[in-house]
């Protein structure tokens, strides 16, 4: 049985270890932010974070990941608490139909945590890899800014992402 560290917690899973990541995610552990969109690594949605970066959870076998940490928007924070880039997403009406927006969350979060205080340009490209069907593109773009501290008048969002 794989052994996977789930937003900090350990976990045998009875998949087989070639079974995509999303699908252990929702149907074994219940963490149903990371959606299925297109099951081809083209749309985003079930973006999540390995080590730190930014993987597409549907094209991602869990055998690959024993002894690496995932991280899920839900390791980022709960509708009653979110954290500061939820938070940001939420200020700045970022969501639509919402079903991107956990992905987009995921991608952000990794792009912060490597380059804290990216332009609109670095922003742009560190997101193209998520679809957002509603068109919500600049309010995503604002939250992401909200976020890194560039939106005047607001403070920064702390990220969790080292200087």
């Amino acid at each position: 049985m794989p052994i996977l560290t789930v937003n900090g917690r350990t976990q045998k899973v009875a998949a087989e270890p070639e079974t995509p990541l999303l699908y252990v995610l929702r149907d074994e552990l219940g963490l149903i932010g990371a959606k299925f969109g297109c099951g081809l690594g083209q749309c985003g949605a079930c973006t999540v974070e390995v080590e730190g970066r930014a993987v597409l959870s549907c094209l991602t076998p869990i055998g690959v990941l024993e002894g690496r940490s995932v991280t899920t928007v839900e390791g980022l924070g709960s509708p009653e608490n979110p954290g500061p880039l939820q938070a940001a997403f939420i200020a700045e009406n970022a969501a639509q139909c919402g079903y991107c927006i956990a992905g987009m969350v995921m991608r952000a979060h990794a792009l912060l945590r490597s380059n804290p205080h990216p332009s609109d340009a670095e922003i742009r490209d560190g997101l193209r890899l998520n679809l957002c069907r509603c068109g919500t593109h600049m309010r995503i773009l604002a939250a992401v800014r909200r976020a890194a501290g560039r939106d005047a008048g607001h403070p920064p969002a702390s990220t969790g992402a080292t200087p």
